[in-house]
């Protein structure tokens, strides 16, 4: 542990929190408005899903950047390997998952002939020209790729409560209060 005790500190905390809201809220998004019926409250779901994956890649990076600055104090020693191990991978997909899925969701996109419109601010430029069979095959990915994520975020939490309520260690508390 650091000399100062703390494990996070609070831009650390900031990022992942607000990172799990977007996450969690895109999930939720992308699962509704492909079963809401066509038109505007549809509409609102893809541009509010799209401008989420543009803040969240721009998050992901700068969170990259700091944790590169500022790594994260290592885990408590009596945490066993397999777990270590387990938790490594899922951070790092997580981390692999947030960069690459809004590029293909971009892709794919532009290659279905749509805008992506942040927050109805700015609209970003196609990636590619559209291209049907481009479309389907990239959206397909992004739809596999969400259903990962969704998962990689079930076992994290499951994680950090089975930390918290089983093991009762710090770890949970880690990323709440920093220490």
């Amino acid at each position: 542990m650091r000399d100062d005790g703390i494990a996070y500190d609070a831009v650390a905390r900031s990022f992942h929190w607000v990172t799990a809201a977007l996450v969690l809220t895109m999930i939720a998004a992308g699962f509704v408005m492909l079963d809401a019926p066509s038109g505007a409250i549809q509409n609102f779901l893809f541009d509010y899903h799209r401008s989420c994956g543009v803040v969240l890649f721009v998050i992901t990076l700068a969170r990259l950047l700091w944790r590169f600055k500022t790594p994260p104090a290592p885990m408590e020693e009596d945490i066993p390997f397999p777990q270590r191990m387990v938790a490594h991978a899922v951070h790092g997909l997580l981390y692999l998952l947030l960069l690459a899925q809004p590029i293909i969701g971009w892709i794919g996109t532009a290659a279905f002939g749509a805008k992506i419109t942040v927050f109805w601010l700015f609209v970003l430029p196609p990636i590619v020209d559209k291209n049907k069979e481009m479309a389907d095959t990239y959206l397909e990915i992004h739809e596999a790729m969400g259903l990962v994520i969704t998962a990689l975020v079930a076992m994290h939490i499951g994680g950090a409560l089975y930390h918290h309520f089983i093991r009762r260690d710090r770890t949970l508390m880690r990323m709440v209060r920093g220490a």
